[in-house]
């Protein structure tokens, strides 16, 4: 195999393995509210329309600390414009570090769930959503998820169980295909396998 078509398979290896896409939520317009106005920075369903959402996609929120970011996947929490009764399970509040207000602030939100995914700041007691500062989207399977946001959590410790003689038998953890791997390390491996295979073509 030529060395071009080497260069040509590593690319192309590569990109399977980091086709992900980070969206600037808004564009340069951002993530923000004029309170004077009551008006959003952005038309986010114009913006949305333009966009093509997949698993493991990144969503960047530039905005300040007068907003807020939730991320729900329920719909009643959505068109509600306020979390009063939504489910821990169903709906995320990022960014809260700050009480200050008028903090530059930057969001990262991973698209971990396929299916409906919905946005809105609940600020001013739900203005702001009321307003503007809310879109939905519907995020598809894509390359599924990267390795880093989908490793299950650690299994509860059990004690191992014990023999007759009272000595312990250990436990066998079954370990998920690549585990721990995350995003650097997954590109080093992916250059390693792609190296070998070029490797075992150029045999031929």
């Amino acid at each position: 195999m030529a060395p071009a078509m080497h260069l040509a398979f590593i690319a192309l290896f590569l990109t399977g393995a980091t086709a992900y896409t980070n969206h600037t939520v808004g564009g340069k317009s951002g993530w923000l509210f004029d309170p004077n106005t009551n008006t959003s920075s952005a038309d986010y369903a114009s913006w949305t329309a333009n966009q093509t959402f997949d698993l493991g996609d990144y969503l960047i929120f530039n905005t300040n600390t007068n907003q807020t970011v939730i991320l729900t996947y329920n719909e009643t929490t959505f068109r509600s414009c306020s979390v009063d009764n939504s489910s821990d399970s169903d709906t995320f509040n990022y960014g809260q570090g700050s009480q200050q207000f008028g903090q530059p602030l930057t969001v990262a939100v991973p698209l971990t769930i396929e299916g409906p995914n919905y946005f809105f700041s609940d600020a001013s007691d739900g203005i702001q959503c009321e307003n503007g500062l809310a879109f939905g989207i519907n995020v598809t399977h894509g390359a599924g998820l990267p390795p880093y946001l989908s490793q299950p959590p650690p299994p509860p410790y059990v004690d191992p169980p014990s023999n007759a003689d009272g000595s312990v038998t250990p436990t066998v953890t079954n370990v998920p295909s690549g585990a721990g791997l995350g995003g650097d390390a997954n590109v080093r491996w992916a250059v390693c396998y792609a190296l070998t295979l070029c490797g075992i073509f150029g045999l031929f």
